[in-house]
């Protein structure tokens, strides 16, 4: 943002000694009065002003702006732009996100995954400083964006996911060693993993706490959430008239992604709902804030170029109207 201000300030009082001498100058053209001999004054009296009559004045007009000018050239005008600079110790996310058919279950509107993918869209939109990725996980597990800034692009993807991706199952080691793969090799300053999930670990050749200890060789922090309400949940079921929807126990092993959390020093949560898990997000949020280091400095730019110039041009014009239209008998 620029503004003016004047190095010399004190210079600018020499503005008030204008005032004398434009009382000055009214004073002498009220007292003194011209006078001329003419033979006969008949005519003189349908002259009326002229344009010269009415520009005598200009003169001194032209000569106290100069003054104003070559006044402030002396205050030394200026231009100040205070900006500032941001430097952010970024955090690297990655999402880990449970794919199996279980996220289908209607216990969340409209279902669990997507009740996790709206959320997650949310948590990535107010993070635009983090490098983020997101890995998926069932039987199987593969990146689905590695770590990126480019969140138009991994929202995207995220929006994609569909259960039926990957082979049915839950194999939350895998997937949280996927994510660990992402992260092992970054220098960020903050390297976290949300893990979702809803299920209990079924599948895959890698123990879930056996991959959470790999994360705390790294210096990994892992969150988990437990989606799913307490007690029974409509879940999806294949029949020969197509997918029906059976209320079936909630079964999410709390034991297990809480152990996950303290061992690498993150924390474990529990989703019951849309709005919890949107509480949770929040949370998870302002657990892992980005470092923000605000460095302001001020640049200075000396005006008094332009004001010189002004002060010239008024001075020209003056002289210029003093010794041609405006010139007086001595």
């Amino acid at each position: 943002m620029y503004n003016l201000t004047f190095a010399n300030s004190g210079f600018l009082f020499l503005l008030l000694l204008l005032i004398p001498l434009v009382v000055w100058y009214v004073l002498k053209h009220n007292i003194i009065k011209p006078s001329i001999r003419v033979s006969a004054s008949e005519h003189i009296s349908q002259l009326g002003n002229t344009w010269k009559v009415k520009m005598r004045h200009s003169t001194f007009v032209l000569r106290v702006l100069a003054l104003v000018f070559l006044i402030l050239v002396l205050a030394r005008p200026q231009s100040i732009n205070n900006l500032h600079s941001e430097t952010s110790e970024g955090i690297d996310i990655v999402m880990a996100l449970d794919l199996s058919s279980s996220m289908l279950a209607r216990d969340f509107r409209p279902d669990r995954l997507e009740a996790a993918k709206d959320v997650a869209i949310e948590f990535i939109s107010g993070r635009p400083s983090d490098r983020i990725g997101l890995t998926v996980f069932s039987a199987e597990s593969f990146t689905q964006c590695p770590l990126t800034i480019d969140h138009a692009v991994l929202i995207n993807m995220l929006k994609d996911l569909k259960s039926g991706m990957l082979e049915d199952g839950t194999a939350i080691g895998l997937g949280l060693a996927t994510a660990i793969s992402r992260l092992k090799e970054s220098e960020a300053k903050s390297k976290v993993i949300i893990l979702l999930t809803d299920g209990v670990n079924n599948r895959g050749s890698i123990a879930p706490v056996t991959a959470a200890e790999i994360a705390k060789t790294f210096g990994i922090r892992v969150y988990t959430v437990g989606v799913g309400t307490r007690g029974t949940a409509p879940y999806p079921v294949e029949t020969p008239f197509g997918i029906q929807f059976q209320d079936m126990k909630v079964e999410i092993d709390e034991a297990m992604l809480t152990d996950i959390a303290k061992l690498t020093d993150g924390k474990y949560f529990r989703a019951t709902n849309n709005e919890k898990l949107r509480n949770i997000y929040k949370e998870i949020d302002k657990l892992e804030k980005s470092k923000i280091e605000v460095s302001e400095y001020t640049k200075r730019k000396e005006e008094y170029l332009w004001f010189a110039l002004i002060a010239a041009f008024f001075l020209a014009i003056e002289l210029l109207f003093r010794f041609t239209i405006l010139r007086t008998l001595p």
